[in-house]
């Protein structure tokens, strides 16, 4: 994987910031991916601006962020490699005369190259009180592959030991796998919360950040330890600090300078933390 970091820091230049099993870039990623030539990200990971005005987006007509969105996704296509996989994370619009709130997946279906397998439902507790309609308390992850037949699905290593019954029986064998049980396509997992006495641990000056341990279960999932892990809209690095700690190498693209330095910062702790864990490790070991 080495190599690979090498090859890529070769053809996109000086990152902003790198470590050994890392290199964050600032810019846009349509034109960074498009100087990457082989196909040798694993898994991408990520979640891109939703046109809805946010701080660190410019807000395009709906036909041309469709565009938009098919035209990275199509390049994201082409550097993944062909037992790889492609996590998108999107939310939700309004269109006049139409929709309250569509995911905007549904509005790209025909529009992604990759094979679809899964729609993952994120379900926190969290979240804005409604009036007219049911408050809104989850998001979406779609998984897709490049080959439908031939990609990585690591189950045993992102089993719920939340078993009611782990000692159950049938015909003298257990039911339920020791390991535990299947998370199944819903999620509860709790969102990062802000806010004075409320704010989460891993908490970014980022306003729309999801909390590590999501993508650690889609990275121990989908991908093994040693690959090579993208996310073209990297924001405060949360899918860059969940490649380190599960022991892969990861790219980050972002285009905001000022999230780029924030993420930085987030993987010189853990970093910081790894080295110190294994020194403490080699420690024991020799006495």
């Amino acid at each position: 994987m080495e190599q690979e970091l090498r090859q890529i820091r070769e053809a996109l230049g000086e990152p902003a910031y790198e470590c050994d099993a890392a290199l964050l870039y600032c810019g846009d990623c349509v034109g960074l991916l498009g100087k990457v030539r082989s196909k040798c990200f694993q898994l991408t990971v990520t979640s891109p601006p939703y046109n809805i005005g946010k701080e660190y987006e410019a807000e395009l007509s709906w036909q041309a962020y469709l565009d938009w969105c098919e035209r990275w996704i199509r390049e994201v296509h082409r550097i993944t490699a062909e037992d790889g996989a492609f996590w998108l994370n999107l939310g939700y619009i309004s269109l006049a005369g139409r929709a309250k709130a569509i995911p905007l997946p549904y509005l790209l279906w025909d529009r992604v190259p990759f094979y679809l397998v899964q729609e993952v439902v994120w379900n926190y507790g969290a979240g804005v009180a409604c009036r007219r309609s049911f408050s809104p308390r989850n998001e979406k992850f779609l998984w897709y592959v490049k080959d439908g037949r031939n990609y990585t699905f690591n189950l045993d290593d992102v089993r719920d030991p939340n078993v009611k019954y782990p000692n159950q029986k049938k015909n003298g064998k257990l039911r339920c796998n020791p390991r535990g049980k299947n998370p199944s396509d819903v999620w509860q997992l709790p969102k990062v919360t802000s806010g004075k006495d409320r704010s989460s641990k891993e908490r970014t000056p980022h306003p729309a950040q999801f909390p590590v341990v999501v993508v650690e279960r889609i990275l121990n999932a989908c991908s093994e330890a040693g690959d090579l892990i993208l996310d073209p809209f990297m924001g405060s690095g949360t899918v860059a600090e969940a490649a380190i700690k599960t022991g892969r190498c990861v790219v980050g693209f972002e285009i905001n300078p000022r999230y780029v330095e924030v993420a930085a910062k987030r993987l010189d702790g853990v970093s910081r933390r790894r080295n110190l864990n294994e020194s403490q490790s080699l420690l024991f070991a020799v006495g």
